[in-house]
């Protein structure tokens, strides 16, 4: 007799004999008829154990307790009239059982499955409790889904899945590396992969033209709800194709794993400036299922006889003044909320927060005193202002107004309740500059030191933009990619305006340099998170919910106690030795 999953089962199926194996959610004895609701990853389906069926298994089953393994063998029936759970799949439906096996017992566990009420630290010591729950299970149905799609679309599409070793060199790309001590080179240590980037783009270099891989990633960071020290990403590099190739392929395989997740989403996905997205947004991940958009008016402001904003304006080149209009929020906002948002802003180094209300007979606030007739009337007419509206100002140097204003955004569409939960909101963000400046006055690639400039030559590094590219979902950063550096001599260009000297370079990367020196095409390449991917799909609150074995914040595997100290016969074989109370 073939063993069902339970919510293969339904009123179509009275009469039939099943077999069904599973754990005992709970039981309940009406009266000497015991019912038993069975789990298993599908969902629940009620057992009955009446004595006038079957004495031994209603012997079988006053044993019973929670969590022990059964297999049943009964036939299913109709649910008695209005006994029928809508909540369930199988809720009209329950099975008579003939035969009942205890096939393991249990302790009693720390918590019921699928508690959501319980602390999410007891749930990743005993993870292995966690995700007997039906819902968990779906996310990684969900997941194993969308790996299985991805690699059909891009197999499809004339992609190898490859893949790149785990045991690596450091190279730098942004994060620390996860190091491990070699104890056939003593003193000598691998690195786990940041990305496969370089071996990604050795393979271009091998003539392996189109090269995907589902990859496991690996960076010794600071930690949050959409981070993982370990984490997987959908790989993907080509050969002889530009930006366009590459986000026209990853739009295809996105379109296709959405639509086998149940959502159908609309190809091509809108296109934005790195700079438009920072100056409309405050972030280069904008969320677009709602407006509020920042408005620049520092020249506005450069009129005002305000000292303290007037001095800001002077430099529109290092300083941004960025209004932000919420209609009706004059309306809606109350003395405590308009404090509140204050302290919100101060803690991303707002200096303050400075607002005008429209009231029926005009702009009201302490600022307007220090503004002209005119430019009031310039700042109803820029800012789109009507009655009932308040605008917010934000001002100071251009990284930190931006950052706070685009905080502070989000902040207060979640405040409005204006977010709709089920759009979803692709984005393109292209053009990023190429280089950014450190706090010490030098400049790292925004990207990587491999992405391909726009235009080398420019003198001023700030202008210098990177052919690179982001996709973002929902102001999530779903993934990036850019073309890649193939000659040698802007590669050296590059490594020069960074500061990186020839000796450095050989160290942390000549095995590339080398391949750019025998006839590397031009490639680029892109790579999706697939957990953040999935954690959206699934609208989970947490990354940890799609991964099924999770770190927590602090790296920590709760479950088997790791990180954890070696042995000391390991430490020998390694030739290392702890130091004591290292702080």
């Amino acid at each position: 007799m073939r063993t069902h999953y339970n919510t293969d089962l339904d009123i179509n199926n009275v009469g039939q004999e099943v077999r069904l194996c599973g754990w005992a959610n709970n039981y309940r004895d009406h009266g000497g008829v015991i019912f038993i609701d069975l789990r298993d990853r599908s969902g629940l389906i009620q057992l009955v154990c009446d004595p006038n069926d079957s004495q031994k298994a209603h012997e079988i089953a006053s044993k019973i307790r929670n969590e022990f393994v059964l297999i049943a063998k009964g036939k299913i029936r109709p649910r008695g009239e209005g006994l029928a759970n809508p909540k369930l799949k199988t809720g009209q439906i329950e099975v008579v059982v003939d035969e009942l096996i205890i096939e393991n017992e249990s302790f009693t566990t720390p918590f019921g499955i699928g508690d959501e009420s319980v602390n999410e630290e007891l749930r990743l010591k005993y993870r292995f409790l966690d995700l007997r729950n039906p819902k968990l299970f779906e996310n990684f149905s969900l997941r194993s889904k969308a790996c299985i799609v991805a690699r059909n679309s891009l197999t499809n599409m004339g992609f190898l899945e490859v893949e790149t070793p785990i045991l690596t060199k450091a190279t730098p790309e942004g994060a620390r590396d996860y190091l491990v001590p070699s104890r056939v080179h003593q003193g000598e240590f691998y690195a786990l992969p940041q990305s496969p980037q370089l071996f990604k783009q050795l393979l271009m270099c091998a003539g392996f033209d189109r090269y995907f891989q589902i990859a496991k990633c690996f960076r010794d960071e600071d930690l949050r709800a959409d981070r993982q020290p370990e984490f997987t990403q959908i790989d993907v590099e080509l050969s002889f194709g530009g930006e366009d190739e590459v986000i026209k392929v990853a739009e295809t395989f996105l379109k296709d794993i959405f639509k086998a997740c149940g959502k159908d989403i609309q190809i091509p996905f809108m296109r934005m400036t790195y700079k438009q997205a920072m100056e409309e947004y405050g972030s280069d991940k904008p969320d677009l299922r709602f407006d509020l958009k920042l408005v620049d008016v520092i020249d506005i402001f450069a009129r005002s006889n305000n000292e303290i904003f007037a001095k800001i304006a002077s430099d529109s080149k290092k300083n941004r003044i960025k209004a932000l209009r919420v209609p009706k929020g004059d309306t809606i906002f109350s003395k405590r909320q308009m404090q509140g948002f204050e302290e919100f802003v101060r803690k991303f180094g707002a200096a303050g927060l400075a607002f005008i209300q429209v009231k029926e007979d005009g702009l009201k606030g302490p600022l307007c005193k220090f503004f002209e007739q005119k430019d009031l009337d310039e700042l109803v007419k820029r800012c789109e202002l009507e009655v009932g509206d308040v605008v917010f100002f934000g001002a100071g140097v251009k990284k930190v107004v931006l950052d706070y204003m685009g905080r502070f955004r989000v902040f207060l569409a979640q405040n409005l309740n204006i977010i709709d939960e089920n759009r979803l909101e692709f984005l393109w963000v292209v053009d990023f500059p190429m280089f950014e400046q450190n706090d010490d006055g030098s400049y790292s690639a925004m990207h990587h030191p491999f992405t391909m400039p726009k235009n080398i030559d420019e003198e001023d590094l700030e202008k210098i933009q990177s052919i690179a590219y982001d996709v973002v979902l929902n102001g999530v950063e779903l993934g990036g990619g850019s073309v890649r550096i193939h000659k040698n001599e802007i590669q050296q260009k590059v490594f020069k305006l960074l500061n990186i000297n020839e000796e450095e370079q050989n160290e942390k990367f000549g095995f590339l340099l080398d391949a750019l020196n025998f006839g590397a095409p031009p490639h680029a390449g892109i790579a999706i998170g697939l957990d953040r991917l999935i954690m959206l799909v699934n609208k989970a609150n947490s990354i940890r919910e799609v991964i099924a074995f999770p770190k927590t914040q602090r790296a920590q595997c709760l479950m088997t106690d790791a990180p954890s100290k070696p042995n000391a016969e390991a430490m020998r074989e390694l030739g290392l030795k702890l130091r004591e109370n290292v702080k």
